[in-house]
């Protein structure tokens, strides 16, 4: 097993090497604030055999990339410190197949099987291979996750096992990541901070004795190339090193943070009208600038099947054009324009659209926005006439060209399998902008009350359908009966016989 901790602190937090304590068994870290990433390895013969049970047989990558919605907000700050595309504020749960309900780790509105899941059109599989199925949930908390791994994974006499686990129920985002070629799991966990004031305060120490556990305080650098990120600080491996080594290192990455010194900022919401075609609104600032001349903007939805995009729609130019959108670049998933809620069977859609800013100049202040047509479906009765529907707010970002020559290697700390990135090519890199709810809020999903079927009238409502629909059969046969008796008395006339007809003088 190898296990990495990773503490990152902003330049506003002044770090002191005597709050880490090293010594050959542990490492003692006091009051440090600082965001931090838990990613632990584990080979196959490692893994228990609970986990074996669950991904036996399994032929394909599976990726599970759980964000907990209480806690999105706080997401924001990480652009700001290492590429690790903290604006990402969509849930995506892919359920292994199979399962019966009561065993899944996860609650899915919709249940998991082959035909929930959607696919894209994918254009560079190198960075997002596994992410040709997807499913989207809703994710409010990972109490159920915590108590699996405590009573099937954990024994009752690891204690160790049993308290970190407990740590789980307080991740920003938790990545469950298992590769059938390497025969490994890795599991990330990210804290944007500690539950207490004064920071993080513990003693880290190795598990086993065969297991390596890497421990590193850093903080990020101004890079050398524009495609880089640097990171310095102290790493400390427990068991080989006793004192912390001072390091410095950078990566190519894909994702990187946008200056804090710009205006970067955007809010999402609902035209006050919704009915059962709401709009969503992305608004953003008039001095909202490109990292560079080559930058377009995007925007990655992930719609629960209550609601839908209208591809024709979508397809107007002059619509487009007059709500500041260029074009879709991708639409997967439900998009039936007629088919009821209930009838629906992929968790939703999912879609990426070039959005096009206005070309204004030297304003500062104020703000444009760009609105999304979006239509609801019928949904199924409820008490009160009323049903709730919650939508994540979406991932806007600057999607950039590398330059010619750039090595896009290997960030080890980037997040991968977020949706969009297959969506371009290999040498893109992306400039995520930071969310800002209102005030008085720190929500990044918008929720809709959508008018419905009261349940005390549905008896009614089908009492009286059937009703209507019987009388109306009975009107037609009526009518009918009518017509084909008049018919028959008009061929019957003259005493019942036939008329004959005269022959013709010549």
């Amino acid at each position: 097993m190898r296990e990495r901790i990773t503490f990152v602190h902003g330049a506003e937090a002044a770090f002191d090497p005597e709050q880490l304590k090293v010594d050959k068994e542990a490492v003692r870290v006091q009051a440090l604030k600082a965001s931090r990433e838990d990613r632990l390895t584990f080979s196959i013969s490692e893994l228990p055999q609970e986990v074996l049970r669950r991904i036996a047989g399994l032929k394909q990558k599976l990726t599970l990339i759980l964000l907990v919605i209480p806690r999105l907000e706080t997401m924001s700050r990480v652009t700001r410190q290492m590429g690790v595309s903290g604006a990402v504020h969509f849930h995506l749960a892919i359920c292994l197949e199979g399962l019966p309900r009561t065993e899944r780790l996860l609650y899915a509105p919709k249940e998991p099987h082959g035909e929930t899941f959607s696919s894209q059109p994918l254009v560079s599989e190198r960075f997002a291979a596994s992410a040709a199925l997807q499913y989207h949930t809703s994710l409010t908390h990972l109490k159920n996750l915590v108590t699996y791994i405590q009573q099937k994974i954990c024994s009752r006499s690891n204690r160790e096992c049993i308290t970190k686990a407990a740590l789980l129920g307080s991740v920003d985002y938790l990545d469950i990541d298992f590769d059938t070629i390497s025969q490994s799991l890795v599991l990330t966990a990210f804290h944007s901070s500690s539950s207490e004031p004064s920071g993080w305060a513990e003693k880290i120490s190795k598990p086993a004795r065969s297991a390596k556990v890497e421990v590193g305080v850093l903080a990020p650098e101004v890079p050398r190339e524009p495609e880089d990120l640097s990171l310095g600080g102290f790493l400390i491996v427990i068991g080989d090193d006793l004192e912390a080594k001072p390091t410095l290192f950078s990566f190519p990455s894909r994702h990187h943070p946008l200056s804090p010194l710009t205006n970067n900022t955007y809010t999402t919401s609902f035209v006050a009208v919704t009915g059962l075609h709401p709009n969503l609104r992305l608004a953003f600032p008039f001095d909202l600038s490109p990292p560079s001349l080559s930058c377009v903007l995007h925007a990655y939805l992930t719609l629960p099947s209550s609601l839908f995009p209208d591809k024709y729609q979508l397809s107007s130019f002059n619509l487009l054009a007059s709500r500041n959108l260029r074009s879709v670049r991708s639409l997967a998933g439900e998009t039936d324009l007629e088919a009821p809620d209930w009838v629906v069977q992929k968790w939703g859609s999912s879609m990426l659209l070039e959005l096009a800013p206005p070309k204004i100049h030297g304003t500062s202040g104020g703000a444009w926005h760009a609105d999304i047509p979006l239509h609801m479906r019928y949904l199924n009765p409820a008490v009160g006439g009323q049903r709730g529907v919650e939508v994540p707010w979406p991932v806007t970002f600057w999607a950039c060209p590398a330059e010619e020559g750039t090595k896009m290697g290997t960030n080890p700390f980037d997040r991968v399998h977020l949706g969009y990135e297959g969506l371009f090519g290999a040498r893109t890199m992306f400039y995520p902008l930071v969310p800002q709810p209102g005030l008085g809020t720190q929500s990044l999903v918008e929720r809709l009350s959508v008018p419905v079927l009261e349940v005390k009238q549905v008896g009614r409502v089908e009492i009286g359908t059937v009703a209507i629909i019987t009388m109306g059969t009975l009107w037609l046969v009526s009518k009918l009966v009518r017509v084909l008796g008049g018919n028959l008395s008009g061929s019957t006339s003259d005493g019942g016989r036939p008329t004959e007809a005269k022959p013709k003088r010549l």
